[in-house]
């Protein structure tokens, strides 16, 4: 199984590309943003987002997606556009025929360090370990959306295992 995670945004989405190896180990293929110009209109970036995830996905051929779903307590119309961007990325794996699973930071945090109030550097940490990585994947978009991804994982092999029982 591949999985493309993402971590929306408008500014800056994050992505991780994560295959589950047949011997139960986790190799992150690939991982970065997709950014788009401040300076370009909101509908300027939305499309930008959209052909910059459709090359993503033309790239990596990834057979099921995963995208951390909105979560915003504070600022409504930074909330508002990056549900914008999120709508955009939902649609888009959508036309590309991925299955996708939606995780809060919650779920995530939880699958990757077993502790729902990790911080960024904790997950960090926990990300380069479960996939073996020289270094802490930066920046923090691109460690979430690895983790959305390993998320992804988990919570397809419970599925698996429920209903085979």
């Amino acid at each position: 199984m591949i999985v493309l995670g993402i971590d929306p945004g408008i500014a800056t989405t994050g992505y991780g590309v994560v295959r589950e190896e047949a011997n139960g180990q986790y190799t992150a293929l690939a991982y970065g943003v997709l950014l788009t110009p401040k300076t370009d209109s909101l509908p300027e970036r939305l499309l930008s987002l959209r052909h910059q995830l459709i090359a993503l996905i033309n790239e990596w051929r990834p057979t099921e997606s995963s995208v951390e779903a909105l979560f915003f307590a504070t600022n409504l119309k930074t909330a508002m556009i990056v549900g914008q961007a999120r709508g955009v990325i939902l649609v888009t794996l959508h036309e590309a025929g991925l299955p996708i699973g939606e995780y809060t930071p919650l779920q995530v945090k939880q699958a990757v360090s077993g502790y729902g109030q990790a911080d960024k550097q904790q997950m960090q940490s926990m990300v380069k370990m479960l996939f073996s990585l020289e270094k802490l994947p930066k920046p923090d978009d691109a460690a979430d959306a690895l983790a959305i991804a390993f998320t992804h994982i988990q919570s397809s092999r419970y599925n698996r295992l429920e209903s085979q029982a």
